[in-house]
């Protein structure tokens, strides 16, 4: 999988980053209920900073593709039982 960020794209690099994501999540290879991950993981894969990695995954639970739990970790949304997580902040 690629882990690289077109900076001339039209698309920002967090919305680069939420789509793999998503792409993750849709194959599989990120399960429902797990963790993705963490800021760090997501800052060392792509080279990024900080706030691009926040940005991503608010992204992602914007578009409903995770949820977070305080003090442990954003994890993968079971999306096709939608309105079941009440633990979103």
């Amino acid at each position: 999988m690629s882990s690289t960020i077109d900076y001339e794209a039209p698309i920002p690099p967090y919305q680069q980053i939420a789509a793999e994501i998503i792409r993750d999540i849709e194959s599989g290879t990120l399960a429902i209920d797990r963790p993705i991950p963490s800021e760090t993981a997501l800052i060392q894969r792509w080279g990024v900073a900080r706030d691009t990695a926040r940005r991503a995954v608010r992204h992602l639970r914007e578009l409903g593709y995770v949820y977070t739990v305080p003090q442990r970790g954003t994890y993968v949304r079971d999306r096709s039982a939608e309105g079941e997580h009440q633990d979103d902040k």
